[in-house]
């Protein structure tokens, strides 16, 4: 029988494993990782492993059933050619289960979503779960002591790359505004915090973190930032109405 026609009604699951902290997995996340027939884990094209998730992941399995899948994220972004790697692996454990581990939440702003779906076209019988993770939102506002909602606070999440436009709204609509993927952006950012002085005034103030618990960790206030310089990709600018909490 070929592969092509076994029925395949396995598992692919998205494991969140954290912002990059091993000590930041859940239990269930180990399990997962620990029972998956194959564990893929993202790597960049030109860049060398480990990866975040990679590191987090042998970090706490006993196993070695770990594949490299690597992503194209220069240019148009490929989920064609990682989809068939994982439906391989799946066709090669009809009814087992296949897991990708993701740093922060497959649920959010994560690479799995497209990548699943990619998977779905192909597999259609496939079940798609996802296991959540600890987000670098999170991170940041526990390393740096900072409540991100209290009472009835609203709270604001989007990336960079959706504008400073939109950036600016969500700073005049919203009590705490989470920015991520904004190091491109960050001297637009800090010139929005500033101008609804939100960066440390009367108004509110902002933290921002890159690399949060790794040996090259910078997590400082955001007003401390060189108003001209930008910041790595994956940074995260929180900004509050409040200057501290408690206060």
């Amino acid at each position: 029988m070929s592969a092509e026609a076994v029925r395949v009604r396995g598992c692919l699951v998205g494991v969140g494993v954290g912002p990059g902290d091993p000590d930041l997995v859940t239990v269930r996340a180990v399990r997962t990782l620990e029972r998956a027939d194959v564990v893929f884990v993202p790597v960049s094209e030109g860049l060398p492993p480990p990866g975040r998730a990679e590191a987090t992941v042998r970090a706490h399995v006993t196993h070695d059933r770990i594949r490299h899948v690597a992503f194209r994220m220069t240019g148009d972004a490929d989920y064609d050619t990682p989809a068939v790697t994982v439906s391989q692996a799946l066709r090669e454990h009809p009814t087992g289960s296949v897991a990708f581990a993701t740093i922060g939440d497959p649920n959010v702003y994560s690479t799995f979503t497209t990548l699943a779906a990619r998977v779905r076209a192909l597999l259609p019988e496939v079940t798609i779960e996802t296991v959540p993770g600890i987000m670098a939102m999170q991170d940041l506002a526990a390393r740096s002591g900072t409540v991100l909602a209290v009472g009835t606070e609203t709270v604001a999440l989007l990336p960079l790359t959706a504008g400073v436009d939109a950036y600016r709204r969500a700073v005049a609509d919203h009590d705490t505004v989470i920015a991520y993927k904004g190091g491109r952006a960050l001297p637009q950012v800090l010139d929005v915090l500033a101008a609804a002085d939100r960066l440390d005034g009367t108004h509110g103030t902002a933290v921002y973190g890159a690399c949060t618990g790794l040996p090259e960790e910078d997590i400082r206030p955001a007003g401390e930032l060189p108003r001209d310089r930008p910041g790595p990709y994956l940074s995260t600018v929180i900004s509050t109405r409040r200057r501290q909490w408690p206060a």
